[in-house]
């Protein structure tokens, strides 16, 4: 499966647009919509330069791709548009190695209907083992695209 613009804008709501480079409540230098790393793969750092709101949605949509890749690989069940996105919006955001070994996909791939795939979203809110509220309204929101 692919993102649709829907997916895309799912992820970029979230994440907002920073022209600047900037750390993240992970402390990891971060530019455009939530970007850690370039298209080339080069690693973000403090000392980049400025891009534009076109180059950051460009460089995300490459590199929004490539999350959709690896969860459509990792995913064994069927799903819809709505349920892919969701995941693929998880996956952007906690990295895909966290996704892979995840309750979530384990339940997904078991049952893509499992109600308690809900909860298992809102375990996802925490940076360095605190809480974060935007975080856990993103988990609540992508459930309720999962489920809907």
């Amino acid at each position: 499966m692919k993102l649709n613009n829907s997916g895309y804008l799912l992820i970029t709501e979230f994440e907002g647009f920073s022209a600047k480079p900037y750390l993240c409540s992970a402390k990891i230098p971060t530019i455009g919509y939530g970007s850690t790393y370039y298209s080339d793969n080069k690693r973000v750092t403090l000392l980049d330069k400025e891009i534009t709101k076109v180059q950051a949605f460009e460089m995300f949509k490459t590199i929004a791709d490539r999350f959709a890749s690896v969860v459509s690989k990792l995913v064994t069940s069927p799903l819809n548009q709505n349920q892919f996105n969701a995941l693929v919006s998880l996956a952007y955001n906690i990295g895909t190695g966290n996704f892979a070994s995840s309750t979530i996909l384990k339940k997904v791939n078991k049952n893509h209907n499992d109600i308690t795939i809900a909860l298992e979203f809102k375990k996802w809110n925490k940076v360095n083992k605190k809480e974060v509220a935007g975080l856990t309204k993103r988990r609540i929101y992508e459930a309720n695209i999962y489920f809907s």
